[in-house]
């Protein structure tokens, strides 16, 4: 059961990754590839938006990670 648990943290957090490459970096460039029925000009717009809504997401991959390394050494403690 531990290793299911730390396999769905890592999961987790490695999409939370993602988002925040996504929402942070790629925005204005992959974002209108995904979201094709949205107005373009609303991307520049709410590329702020975005950028914030990426760091959250960094913050959540950040202390999943931390919640997984802490389990591992504990497990292997």
């Amino acid at each position: 059961m531990e290793v299911a648990i730390q396999i769905l943290i890592a999961i987790i957090a490695l999409l939370h990754c993602y988002i925040m490459w996504f929402e942070m970096f790629a925005w204005e460039t992959k974002g209108k590839k995904i979201f094709k029925t949205f107005p373009s000009d609303l991307f520049p717009k709410t590329k702020t938006m975005a950028g914030n809504q990426g760091l959250y997401n960094g913050f959540l991959a950040v202390g999943l990670l931390w919640t997984f390394f802490l389990l591992m050494m504990s497990y292997y403690s």
